[in-house]
């Protein structure tokens, strides 16, 4: 498709939403097949009010490739009070805030390897080694 003839005023918004499509897909939150953990779980693990299932210590990591929109979607929080949140916690409780992998695959690895992971993707996992909990 050619845009040469339309002027630039209107090319704009083919952009802007070109990468809205990007940017606001869906995110699934995966966990260690080892560990037990439901939908409901995920809002008290990334703020640290739910530290552990059963006897296995819960790990979680965030995804820095979509971690606004997960903040967003998942925890109803813009980032900024997320990571003021963790501030508060470390000095409060002395509890360290998730792990940060930069992308999918490293957050995708770092859950198939590590017992109570739970971690989020931009895409839907078809490994057998992690376990969708919710998608958002």
């Amino acid at each position: 498709m050619e845009f040469k003839h339309l002027p630039r005023v209107l090319l704009a918004p083919l952009v802007v939403f070109g990468c809205a499509s990007a940017f606001g897909g869906d995110i699934y939150v995966i966990s260690n097949a080892e560990v037990k953990v439901s939908a409901e779980d995920i809002r008290e693990i990334y703020l640290g009010d739910r530290e552990f299932s059963g006897n296995v210590r819960l790990l979680p990591v965030d995804n820095q490739a979509v971690q606004d929109q997960f903040v967003a979607k998942a925890l109803s929080i813009d980032l900024q009070r997320y990571n003021t949140l963790w501030v508060k916690k470390g000095f409060r409780d002395a509890l360290n805030p998730p792990t940060v992998k930069a992308t999918d695959s490293e957050v995708l690895d770092f859950v198939e390897r590590t017992r109570g992971a739970v971690g989020y993707l931009s895409f839907a996992p078809r490994d057998q080694d992690v376990i969708v909990v919710r998608k958002f």
